[in-house]
């Protein structure tokens, strides 16, 4: 151990001249350095694995790969969803892959450094533990430490607490221990020199980061409903595999092995609901597409659902309900003054060139005057809370913080008082003969005004807030700033609530489950930090809650990430736009009802088409235990089926999905598709046996149906009598679903119809789809296809509370 004289002479040594370049080597042996690197996401490998090897995708491969050894390429159609819809997924997941690892918390790329007593810039990326960094004003801290020494240093902390104020530093050669700065922070006014106590991930604006990179999935009602069908269906199909192909070998043993795998694989390839995961994905991506062009930057598809079953949405107040900016209101004479004439006094205090914020909000509206020439000055200071200027032939002039330049009793106080309840900043204005003398206030001032400024709300706040809680969505303000600023702010946007409803965050910690009570009750937090944040967030999901969350800063990024929803400014930190899902490019909260409109339309919309799609497997598996139990060929050669699905059902479900549709988020996606598409698929299940069976028994299978792609016409009757059926009855499923009946609506399903009626009298298509139909089937074909028609009109009358969606 060295003596502590030898200590204090190396700590002297390390404040004056920084690390020797020997030191410097020997932390970067240690990996002591600014890097960052943080394992995002998940690998290329792993988004391919999870998007390509799911059970839908394995099932439909399968199946697909069978039908390929057949050589009836024809019957494999099916297999194009495959690529399409793992295509959008890696490409979707890739796409978020690169925003999280490019996050870059810290815009500041290069640092300056004192090493060997020389001061360098480096890329922050290269300063290591101990290092000697000097900060100036607009410098971004890039590391954790201690102030050595301070020179009017000020840093604005906003981006870490959410506090507007810049806060005041100081250093250790002031007699005191010097401040601790903290990375991610930016330098509003002044100089130091600090050194760096924690670099790279040990940094507190990098653990955010860290915290904030950790890949998670936003949750979606519909792909978690459609997942679970999916689990249903393959646990069905295990059911169904070995009845099905017993059944057709049974069946069609005489025919050989191709046609016993074609006829096993119609049956099991109407079972899997595959135009749905697709179309599900194709919804989100034109949502998106959509709300990109009206400057809504979206960055997980399912996010456009999310935010239409939010129903709590909470906000920042920084850069968030307010621009982050302050703006001069009014000047307010005390006396008997003219106020062109203190306007000119402001205008010439303002044109400052060490002006900070509230000067520079002056200067942008009140003009200096040319004819007034500062002889003295005392510039801005957060300590102090006041600045001053003598002028030549106009006197001295005080502009500051009125509790700093008044009297305790001074009954002006009442006033200042008065709106400062309203979240607005007063200054008072004030002047005397005397010069400015050092840096002491001069004394024999008079008060002459109230400079009133305010922090700037975004004009289409409150507009917008009174939307959400016309649609029954919760609105709290989480904040760092002062808890009283936050409360006045959000009643200047129209929020009620009690005193009750305002909490300070020092009076609670960050357990999520001792907030739930308080998270529910309370409308306005103050002094909240990051963690803080995030806990409410969780408070609120542990409640039942879906929430949104609204920020620009980092100390925003954990609650986004954790959020149901996270809202991002566009202008604002790199790190929170990153993790979150949603970014507002123009900063402007009225998009927000249009992601919420789109969502509404999204969810509708799909649960509508999703009730098409699982109807067919239920219609499928309905003709797959039937077939078995009697021995029976399956109806229908994958090719058939595909024709059904083309024009009843994927086809058709792609333009529903589009059109309108304005029904506030009902939870229970997947028990209302289940409570309409169950019994509509039973019924069409059995309209499909019934006139198969008339077809066999009218006409009768003779023959070898498909060997080599060509299909014996006799085999080939009772399967088009089938088709029949089920396209009328199928046909009357989607008039249901598209209610109320529009005239685009009518065109759709009317060209649908044309384009069956087309396959059958083309005798390019007969060949192709294998269709052999004589009047007198297609006549009693019709006929049950019609029966199954009205079936599903009295399912729908008579079952309101399953109805699908309507726009």
């Amino acid at each position: 151990m060295l003596p502590q004289n030898a200590v204090s002479a190396e700590a002297h040594r390390t404040r004056e001249t920084g690390l020797t370049a020997t030191e410097v080597e020997e932390r970067v042996a240690r990996g002591q350095v600014n890097a960052a690197d943080v394992t995002t996401s998940r690998s290329i490998w792993q988004i391919v694995r999870t998007n390509v090897m799911t059970r839908f995708n394995a099932i439909l491969g399968a199946l697909f790969v069978l039908i390929i050894i057949t050589g009836s390429w024809a019957d494999g159609l099916f297999g194009l969803v495959l690529i399409v819809n793992s295509g959008i997924g890696v490409t979707q997941e890739c796409l978020a892959k690169r925003k999280l690892d490019s996050l870059a918390l810290l815009n500041a790329p290069i640092t300056r450094v004192v090493r060997e007593g020389r001061l360098l810039e480096i890329p922050t990326a290269q300063v290591v533990l101990d290092d000697l960094i000097e900060l100036r004003t607009g410098d971004q801290v890039p590391a954790d430490g201690t102030l050595f020494s301070a020179a009017g240093l000020e840093i604005d902390e906003s981006n870490l607490t959410g506090e507007s104020d810049a806060v005041p530093k100081s250093g250790s050669d002031s007699g005191d221990q010097g401040d601790t700065v903290m990375s991610g922070t930016v330098v509003v006014a002044g100089s130091g020199r600090f050194q760096a106590s924690a670099v790279g991930v040990d940094a507190y604006a990098n653990k955010i980061a860290a915290q904030a990179r950790r890949f998670t999935k936003t949750r979606s009602e519909i792909q978690d409903s459609v997942d679970k069908l999916l689990k249903y269906i393959t646990w069905v199909i295990v059911v169904a595999l070995p009845l099905q192909i017993w059944a057709q070998y049974r069946a069609n043993a005489d025919q050989g092995w191709r046609e016993v795998i074609i006829r096993s694989t119609g049956g099991l390839v109407g079972l899997v609901p595959e135009g749905l995961v697709l179309l599900t994905s194709v919804a989100f991506l034109l949502a998106a597409v959509s709300l990109t062009r009206q400057q809504v930057l979206v960055q997980e598809l399912v996010a456009v659902e999310g935010l239409a079953r939010v129903d709590v949405v909470c906000l920042d107040k920084t850069g968030t309900l307010t621009v982050g900016d302050i703006v001069f209101e009014e000047i307010i004479p005390l006396g008997d003054v003219d106020e062109a004439a203190l306007r000119v006094a402001l205008g010439a205090l303002a044109d400052d060139p060490n002006a900070n914020g509230t000067l520079k909000a002056l200067a942008s509206v009140i003009p200096a005057p040319a004819d007034w020439v500062r002889s003295a000055n005392i510039a801005f200071n957060s300590a102090r809370k006041w600045s001053a200027a003598t002028y030549d032939g106009h006197d001295t002039w005080v502009l500051g913080a009125p509790d700093m330049l008044l009297d305790a009793a001074d009954p002006i106080r009442e006033r200042v008082a008065g709106y400062a309840t309203t979240g607005r900043r007063v200054l008072l204005l004030s002047n005397c003969t005397s010069s400015l003398t050092g840096q002491d206030l001069p004394p024999g001032r008079c008060a002459q005004a109230l400079v009133v400024l305010s922090e700037q709300i975004r004009p289409d706040a409150a507009e917008t807030l009174a939307y959400f809680r016309d649609q029954g969505v919760g609105i709290k303000i989480i904040s760092g700033d002062s808890t009283t600023t936050v409360a006045a702010i959000a009643r200047r946007v129209g929020l009620e609530f009690t005193e009750d409803g305002v909490v300070d965050g020092g009076s609670f910690g960050t357990d999520p489950a001792d907030l739930k009570e308080l998270a529910e009750r309370t409308t306005v937090f103050g002094r909240v930090s990051p963690e803080q944040k995030r806990a409410l967030v969780q408070a609120l999901q542990a409640g039942g809650h879906v929430v949104a969350m609204t920020g620009d800063g980092v100390n925003d990024a954990l609650a986004l990430k954790d959020a149901d929803i996270g809202v991002a400014m566009g202008n604002g930190a790199q790190a929170t736009k990153s993790v979150a899902q949603l970014v507002l490019l123009d900063g402007r909260f009225s998009h927000l009802p249009t992601v919420l409109a789109e969502g509404r339309r999204v969810i509708g919309n799909v649960e509508r088409v999703a009730n098409l799609f699982v109807a067919k497997n239920v219609m499928s598996f309905l003709a797959i235990i039937t077939a078995a139990a009697f021995a029976l060929p399956f109806p229908f050669l994958p090719r058939q089926l595909t024709l059904v699905s083309a024009v009843t059902i994927g086809i058709p479900a792609f333009f529903l999905a589009l059109g309108p549709n304005k029904r506030r988020y009902v939870p229970g996606f997947l028990r209302r598709v289940l409570g309409f598409a169950v019994p509509a698929g039973t019924i069409a299940g059995i309209v499909v046996i019934v006139s198969y069976l008339l077809g066999r028994h009218h006409y009768g299978v003779t023959g070898s149906c498909s060997i080599g792609g060509a299909v014996n016409d006799a085999c080939s009757q009772p399967g088009t009598g089938a088709t029949i059926a089920l396209l009328a009855t199928f046909f009357w499923i989607v008039v249901v679903l598209a209610r109320p009946f529009l005239l685009w609506k009518a065109a759709l399903i009317g060209s649908m119809a044309g384009l069956a009626v087309l396959v059958f009298l083309l005798p390019s298509g007969r060949q192709f789809f294998g269709f052999n139909l004589p009047f007198g089937l297609f006549l009693v074909s019709m006929a049950v296809g019609i029966a199954g028609a009205v079936a599903i009109e009295i399912v729908y009358r008579v079952t309101p509370h399953t109805r699908p969606t309507a726009s």
